[in-house]
């Protein structure tokens, strides 16, 4: 079976969402997801990566083609080694959500400081969280020049997930200068709050 998903124009997380909806609707066969920007693009080949489905990139019109083969013997895999999954005791299954790159209201500079112990306390603080997600202006955080770079290059070293939200990135003209971690979506982003066990929001 071949599903065509066309989502030229829609803005993220939108192709994202349509994608994983015709993913979730198909047992065995070939999607084939259509965009018009690289950022699109990276985030529908990670939902492929991690729904553990194979795909290739093709371009076009300056348009990308990214073909979706869902496999079921492959999905019963990932059940079965999902199963098997232990969370390292070094983490706990705790999602911190950081939307500024300042903590609490009132005087910047002071905020700019508690951050930055609260991300250091993190860091020297066991177990660790499992994924931190930086939201708004919190993306300054994982950039060039910032005061908590190195911590936050430390707890990923550890094991930590960090993402930083796309759509603030490109927002704050950051994207080139992202250091540590990775570039998420929405609906990722929303994924890892959903299914944490704990979150904390900060900022």
């Amino acid at each position: 079976m071949r599903i065509e998903v066309d989502a030229r124009g829609e803005l993220c997380p939108r192709p994202v969402i349509m994608t994983k909806k015709e993913l979730d609707n198909l047992k065995k066969g070939v999607i084939t997801t259509i965009v018009d920007n690289e950022v699109a693009r990276d985030n529908v080949s990670k939902l492929a990566q991690s729904c553990g489905c194979s795909f290739i990139i093709d371009s076009k019109d300056n348009d990308y083609y990214i073909h979706i083969t869902k496999d079921g013997a492959v999905e019963d895999t990932i059940v079965k080694d999902t199963i098997n999954v232990s969370i390292p005791s070094k983490t706990k299954d705790l999602t911190i959500s950081i939307a500024s790159d300042k903590m609490g209201v009132g005087g910047e500079e002071l905020g700019k400081i508690l951050m930055k112990s609260f991300i250091y306390t993190i860091r020297e603080t066991t177990p660790f969280p499992t994924t931190m997600v930086f939201l708004n202006s919190g993306v300054n955080l994982t950039c060039e020049d910032s005061p908590v770079l190195e911590d936050l290059k430390e707890l990923a070293k550890s094991g930590v997930e960090i993402i930083s939200c796309g759509t603030c990135l490109d927002y704050y003209n950051l994207k080139d200068k992202i250091q540590v971690g990775e570039i998420g979506n929405m609906y990722a982003i929303y994924e890892k709050m959903r299914n944490a066990n704990n979150t904390l929001n900060i900022g």
